[in-house]
């Protein structure tokens, strides 16, 4: 499996009271994915609006579709960095 950072930006026009109605089902997810060892660490700039994730997947296409799985996903635009010279 490859490391990525997945650095996920809040689209425009995002209702944030939407966003912090599905906090307790976002973290019950991020926890289910880090069990399943998809999901590593998650941090939030609450002033630049955006989440990075660390993903652990075979490609970029697999590592967006573990963050498709998360609540908050319908709301960002992804970018997908492989780390240590991965995918």
């Amino acid at each position: 499996m490859t490391a990525f950072v997945v650095v996920c930006s809040f689209q425009p026009g995002t209702v944030m009271d939407e966003v912090f109605a599905v906090v307790a089902e976002e973290q019950a997810k991020v926890k289910e994915l880090q069990e399943q060892g998809l999901l590593g660490e998650v941090k939030l700039s609450m002033a630049r609006g955006t989440v990075f994730l660390d993903v652990f997947g075979d490609s970029p296409a697999s590592a967006a579709s573990t963050v498709a799985q998360l609540p908050m996903a319908k709301w960002w635009d992804l970018d997908i960095y492989p780390l240590g010279g991965g995918a």
